[in-house]
């Protein structure tokens, strides 16, 4: 073995943060997150043998954290199904009819955008993409969204599943699956627009 590569113990060590980072953002819960992080670390540890090198270590890594957040989502989704009609209370709807609002707010009646609201150009995107800065904000951008819109854009844009999955994991139907996923993007659009372009 190269005396220059970390040890399996030092790329956990480097990865943990990330690795917590991650699961907060999707878990929202950062007891919930440490619990699934260590989770997926133990099975790092004790699997480890099994890397068959296919991919890059933090690759694996990650792989088997979306593993373990999806199986905390399905746990909690069974533990608290019974109490479905008590979290839906008037005030989570009279948001989610404001959201519905402000939304169709931005559309003219043909469909196009209202001239105030508009797309701004973000300037190259291959540079936006290199900036830490930009990073930072998209993550404050999603911890403001709300926890069900912002569980399904992450799973989809950051954690790669299908459409089919994730109306699986938090029984949506395709429909709200894809209702959820574009106010995601308008409302991310709107705050990145506003902390990056002004």
């Amino acid at each position: 073995m190269n005396a220059n590569m970390p040890s399996t113990e030092q790329h956990i060590a480097i990865l943990r943060p990330k690795l917590v980072a991650f699961a907060r953002l999707q878990l929202r819960d950062s007891a919930a997150a440490e619990d699934t992080v260590q989770d997926t670390l133990i099975v790092a540890l004790e699997k480890h043998d099994t890397f068959a090198g296919r991919s890059a270590f933090e690759t694996w890594v990650f792989g088997i954290l979306k593993n373990k957040i999806l199986e905390r989502i399905r746990y909690e989704r069974r533990y608290c199904s019974w109490q479905d009609s008590s979290w839906k209370d008037s005030s989570w709807q009279d948001s989610e009819q404001s959201d519905e609002d402000a939304l169709e707010n931005l559309f003219q009646h043909n469909g196009r955008w209202q001239p105030a609201h508009k797309p701004q150009s973000w300037g190259d995107p291959d540079q936006v993409l290199e900036n830490a800065s930009f990073w930072q904000l998209l993550d404050t951008c999603l911890l403001v969204l709300p926890d069900n819109t912002a569980r399904v854009f992450t799973m989809r844009e950051l954690m790669g599943l299908t459409t089919e999955e994730i109306c699986d994991a938090l029984s949506l139907s395709d429909a709200n699956c894809w209702v959820m996923l574009h106010r995601a993007r308008l409302k991310l659009r709107a705050c990145i627009e506003k902390g990056w372009l002004t």
